[in-house]
């Protein structure tokens, strides 16, 4: 995606979160075990600031947070937090420099794309600790998540950070998986030590193959599915396989 789209969505997505926030701050998220709707507002000011410390400063704060945020309101950081962020994402280019955890891009750029899927996969959190509709996810947003969850997260964690994995994939057989929505598909492989992506089905049958329109992949990825109502996601293969995927991306993006 474009970075002004994406800033486009980051601004859509804040805004959907901050008229859900209010109704009720002290609803549990079901998709963050523990967290109140506050919990989890406090949590997106915290990102959002330290993403830009890390900018302005081009190092991760030490220490982190700061004591003082426990005692600010957490509406109240959230809007100083967005706002901060945003003066940052203003005041550079997206091909200047900025440290990140992700090797292979160490750009702003960057961080324009993770705020943008970071505040997606948040506000449908607050939509279902609060009991409201969740919105509809654009599908240029949830096509760039979800390639941004194989990739970036899975793939790139299992590649630099193994040993996490290997109750997980040591005992592979070696597994396909194909990742189907409108418009884009994946072909992923994995085994001991290894998660693989790549663009596109590929052209043999694959161990599972999960498929369905953007918004319900996206959600499916991330388990912040609705409970109780259909998925809109057709998973086809076997459980245990099923299981190896899903485990490998909870334990990248936890």
């Amino acid at each position: 995606m474009e970075y002004p789209r994406l800033l486009e969505c980051l601004a859509a997505d804040f805004g959907h979160l901050r008229a859900v926030v209010p109704t009720d701050p002290g609803a549990m998220v079901p998709s963050c075990p523990d967290w109140t709707v506050a919990d989890l507002t406090r949590h997106i000011g915290e990102v959002y600031l330290h993403k830009s410390l890390i900018m302005r400063a081009g190092a991760e704060p030490d220490p982190w947070p700061p004591k003082e945020l426990a005692d600010e309101e957490p509406i109240a950081l959230l809007d100083r937090a967005y706002a901060g962020l945003l003066d940052e994402f203003g005041a550079r280019e997206p091909e200047d420099p900025a440290i990140s955890w992700y090797a292979p891009d160490q750009t702003v750029g960057f961080w324009i794309r993770r705020m943008a899927q970071e505040t997606v996969i948040h506000r449908i959190d607050a939509e279902l600790g609060t009991g409201q509709p969740v919105t509809p996810v654009p599908a240029d947003l949830a096509i760039d998540g979800i390639d941004e969850l194989l990739k970036v997260f899975a793939a790139y964690s299992v590649a630099e950070w193994g040993d996490y994995f290997t109750d997980i994939l040591a005992g592979s057989p070696g597994r396909t998986y194909t990742v189907r929505t409108d418009g884009a598909a994946w072909r992923v492989r994995t085994g001991p030590g290894l998660f693989a992506v790549e663009d596109g089905a590929g052209d043999d049958a694959a161990d599972v193959t999960v498929s369905g329109p953007p918004t319900a992949v996206l959600r499916w990825m991330w388990n912040r599915e609705s409970a109780g109502e259909p998925s809109g996601v057709t998973v086809e293969g076997a459980p245990e396989a099923v299981e190896e995927l899903r485990r490998c991306i909870v334990m990248a993006t936890q």
